[in-house]
């Protein structure tokens, strides 16, 4: 009998031994799937919000724009970088914005906020957050008239509705104070009172010639991308080509500094947290294989009397781990599905708890708690609690090598 079967047999003499430690790998699959699919997910969600907010997942602007804003920096020949873009992998769409800060305007009342300026034609509700928040009214019905979206809590506090009218002071490409009338076709509401009150979205070529923009003119190409995982290696590509020799390209980590620094941080947290369950099912692991080491320990003995050599029992003691974690992944997958399934399709709805304003570095999320993995996610929880019973069964397999014949067998 070879040393695989021999392990596999050695697991059932203990049955329920054997069925509790599984237990508890199984139990850590379905904490590292709760911990990890929700990180996936919601960090996934945060940085999609955050691109569909102006910037974009990589952003394409002139140098020095994103260091210190300025309506007379500006991306020039938009049009020739957008198409270089858009023959890249990867990328979902690209949209050509304008941006700054503007003082609106009421009969009653003056407040400061800012505005993107967009073409609708290049925007729809998958890569703007505006348009997937409105409520009321219409979104810009030409990227060339004179109407203007406004957060409803902006236009609450301008004390204006849909048709009204609203002026909007800005600087122009000279630094000039520059001046034009708008009028209100619709409001968004996002849930977060700090984007619904100040925030106003413009049509792109009007705002173009009030600030003095040629056509191919803008302060930023955003770039959606199907996956923003791949945010870092396609900032790195486009660096090296010529067509942007000319520009600043940046990934959202360098936009949006303060979400990425949380992020980090909430990760970092999720890390450790994870950590410490492994640590708790890798002592389980080790004491059952311990107890069963020393139970056996005149078994051994007598195998090393018989002619076993110390490394055959090692590979005994380890092959019977190995197959202690594959049953244990094998029940962990079985009893992880069906709440990863629900937890993927439906999720919890956290809105009692956290209530509509669910914002995280600034940016709104959806209070919807659901679990997501990618494949590479996968691929390291099953390698790790793998890697982390057989790290567990290694000293038990050392010291059940280690077994003195004359000695065990004393203990009989």
């Amino acid at each position: 009998m070879n040393l695989n079967t021999l392990a596999w047999r050695n697991l059932w003499r203990h049955k329920r031994r054997t069925l509790i430690t599984a237990s508890s790998i199984a139990f850590g699959v379905l904490l590292a799937v709760t911990f990890t699919g929700a990180g996936d997910y919601f960090y996934t969600r945060m940085i999609d919000a955050g691109a569909n907010m102006g910037m974009g997942h990589i952003s394409i602007m002139a140098p020095d724009y994103n260091r210190a804003p300025s309506s007379k920096k500006r991306l020039q020949q938009a049009n020739q970088h957008k198409l270089a873009v858009e023959q890249l992998d990867n990328v979902k769409s690209v949209a050509s914005r304008v941006q700054g800060q503007a003082m609106f305007a009421s009969a009653r009342k003056s407040i400061g906020g800012v505005f993107f300026a967009i073409d609708p034609e290049q925007e729809n509700s998958d890569n703007n957050l505006f348009i997937k928040a409105m409520v009321e009214g219409e979104m810009l019905s030409s990227a060339s008239g004179s109407s203007i979206v406004l957060g409803i809590e902006l236009a609450k506090r301008l004390k204006l509705k849909i048709g009204k009218k609203v002026v909007y002071t800005t600087t122009d490409n000279r630094g000039d104070i520059v001046s034009a009338i708008a009028r209100i076709s619709g409001l968004f509401e996002t849930g977060s009172d700090e984007i619904d009150g100040s925030v106003a979205v413009l049509p792109l070529h009007k705002v173009q010639q009030v600030l003095g923009y040629q056509k191919d003119e803008v302060s930023v190409l955003a770039v959606i991308l199907s996956d923003q995982r791949h945010s870092d290696q396609l900032r790195d590509k486009m660096q090296a080509m010529a067509e942007f020799s000319d520009t600043e390209v940046l990934n959202w980590q360098q936009t949006q500094p303060d979400l990425a620094g949380m992020i980090a941080v909430d990760k970092s947290a999720n890390r450790i947290g994870q950590l410490l369950i492994a640590l708790l099912v890798a002592a389980g692991i080790l004491n059952t294989m311990l107890m069963s080491v020393l139970e056996r320990r005149h078994e051994f003995g007598v195998m090393i009397a018989v002619g076993m050599s110390p490394k055959n029992l090692f590979l005994l003691v380890m092959f019977e781990s190995f197959w202690l974690a594959v049953l244990g992944l094998i029940i962990g997958v079985i009893v992880t599905t069906p709440w990863f399934l629900y937890m993927s399709q439906t999720g919890l709805d956290l809105t009692s708890a956290y209530g509509d304003d669910f914002s995280f570095g600034g940016v709104l999320i959806d209070p919807i708690f659901k679990l997501r993995l990618f494949s590479e996610s996968i691929i390291a929880i099953l390698i790790g609690l793998f890697g982390l019973t057989l790290l567990s069964g290694a000293y038990p397999a050392w010291q059940a090598g280690r077994v003195v014949p004359v000695e065990s067998l004393k203990t009989l």
